[in-house]
């Protein structure tokens, strides 16, 4: 049975549980409570584990040989003591620091001793032999994606495509050695994914000497999570791929944007993919006060909090909305400083629909602390920054067309170059078939000065590619520092000059409607059902 046949199985049991009350992310941290206790279970059994690391009662054994109501009660008290570390009576029975962590404030939600059964008999049904070979990590991401597929709001918005976390871990190419940071680590998945790239360099950190090894297990990689029951889920998911941190775990419950990401040390590198809206206030609103530039949008001060957080030479991949390319004031200011203290060497534009929040427009932004001749500068940093349009005119991504790693491999082809071999020109995707902007089609290019015969042509071809370099005045001067840039035109725009007036749209969608309701009737009576349309 494979991995996606387990994830499948797993999934179809939310169905049943439906009947109890329980939603799809409930039903994935009522999945994860169990699943925890069933893995160490497993690995202890298969002799991977020297000692079982969950206390007496509160183990797989205690509960697949129950039923009925004593079933129920007793998994609700195994979850109070694997919570507090207490039993009933008030007696230490553990304080592993990560269980404490993964069992904080845990309550079943399951009002139906039936349901706990079948959700027991299911994890007792599985090949789990075949689940350890694929990796049972690998099984558990499987799940979270589900949840973030289906659900698309909620888990949805700190769910980031597998593709591309997988692509931005390739080209930022961390090492072992590297700190390597998550602000808004969400279910974990970018420092799992740098950490799982790096072992398959290092035939998983074999070829490390033991304190190398050993730092990569406990020190190399730290999240921030504000919400508890997402950090659950990471901090089960990092468990499963065998990262365990410090005391607190890989991923540290706080607000990145409070005292705790005040307090984080600086990293070689930072993966991020920060929430999107605005702070509301309460626990997820901006405490900061080291931060320059106030701002009440968490993706400006979270780019904030990352450039300011990298040591010198540290790099950083960070997926952020439009709106944080374009937004004037402080967003400005923002901007300016960033390409003041960082190098901004390259941004990719996403298409549309790779997130579950629809209709969200993304980029990933790629910079560096300090310029590309020393790292320690804090001036002017920036000289040129390389954009890849990945957006315009691609498919609108979704269940029917999901987005893969062969949409980034014309991205990373060219971004793998060194910043001085770099060359404009890069036709993926049918983009010599765009029309362009005639305003930046010849941007930095003074075609009279050029002696080679051709140039104007060669521009005019370059114009149509997917990969441009934009000078830092250009982007000062004709930008006003906005690094929303684009240069080719989508086939699917559509010019509001073109447009009628209100009432002739309206006139014409009337018009639309009816005749569509016209079709339905005559359908309706052709299949032998009348259809009353009032007027």
């Amino acid at each position: 049975m494979s991995n996606n046949d387990i994830v499948q199985k797993l999934w179809n049991l939310c169905d049943v549980l439906r009947d109890d009350g329980i939603n799809y992310s409930d039903y994935v941290t009522e999945l994860v409570l169990l699943l925890f206790i069933k893995m160490v279970h497993e690995n202890t059994e298969a002799g991977l584990l020297n000692k079982h690391t969950l206390p007496t009662g509160c183990r797989w054994s205690d509960l697949s040989d129950k039923d009925g109501l004593n079933l129920l009660d007793d998994y609700k008290r195994m979850l109070l003591t694997l919570s507090t570390g207490k039993d009933a009576e008030g007696n230490t029975l553990h304080a592993d620091p990560l269980i404490l962590a993964i069992y904080a404030d845990a309550q079943t939600r399951l009002r139906e001793p039936r349901h706990l059964k079948q959700l027991i008999k299911s994890l007792d049904s599985i090949d789990w032999f075949s689940a350890q070979k694929d990796g049972l990590g690998d099984l558990y991401e499987g799940l979270l994606e589900k949840n973030a597929s289906e659900t698309k709001s909620g888990a949805g918005q700190y769910f980031t495509p597998r593709a591309l976390i997988d692509s931005m871990v390739r080209v930022i190419n961390p090492q072992p050695g590297e700190v390597i940071q998550d602000p808004a680590a969400g279910t974990a998945g970018f420092l799992i994914a740098a950490d799982s790239y790096m072992k398959a360099k290092t035939d998983d950190y074999i070829e490390l000497t033991q304190n190398q090894a050993d730092f990569q297990k406990h020190n190399a990689f730290v999240g921030v999570e504000l919400v508890p029951s997402t950090r659950r889920l990471a901090l089960m998911n990092c468990l499963l791929h065998g990262m365990e941190g410090d005391d607190e775990g890989v991923v540290h419950l706080g607000n990145s944007l409070g005292q705790v990401g005040a307090a984080l040390p600086k990293a070689d590198i930072i993966l991020a993919n920060p929430p999107f809206g605005t702070s509301k206030g309460g626990d997820a609103s901006i405490t900061r006060d080291d931060l320059t530039y106030p701002t009440s949008n968490k993706q400006l001060a979270f780019l904030q909090h990352i450039y300011r957080n990298l040591k010198a030479g540290g790099r950083a991949a960070v997926v952020l909305p439009d709106n944080v390319l374009f937004e004037a004031g402080v967003g400005t200011s923002i901007r300016t400083d960033l390409m003041n203290k960082c190098n901004l060497h390259t941004i990719l534009r996403l298409p549309t629909g790779i997130f579950y929040a629809a209709g969200v427009k993304t980029n990933v932004l790629f910079f560096t602390k300090g310029s590309e001749k020393d790292i320690r500068q804090e001036e002017n940093c920036t000289e040129n920054t390389w954009i890849y349009d990945l957006r315009t005119n691609m498919p609108n991504f979704g269940k029917r067309t999901p987005f893969g790693e062969q949409h980034l491999t014309p991205f990373e082809a060219v971004y793998n170059l060194p910043l001085t071999d770099r060359k404009e020109g890069e036709w993926s995707f049918n983009a010599e078939e765009a029309e362009v902007d005639d305003s930046v089609v010849n941007q930095g290019l003074d075609i009279s000065e050029k002696a080679q015969q051709g140039a104007e042509k060669a521009q005019q071809r370059v114009a149509h590619s997917r990969w441009r370099v934009f000078s830092r005045e250009f982007i000062r001067d004709s930008k006003g520092d906005s690094l929303d840039i684009s240069w080719l035109k989508d086939a699917n725009n559509v010019d509001a000059a073109t447009l009628g007036t209100p009432e002739e749209l309206a006139g014409e969608a009337m018009t639309e409607l009816k005749g569509a309701l016209a079709d339905l009737e005559a359908l309706m009576k052709s299949l032998g059902t009348e259809l009353e349309v009032k007027g």
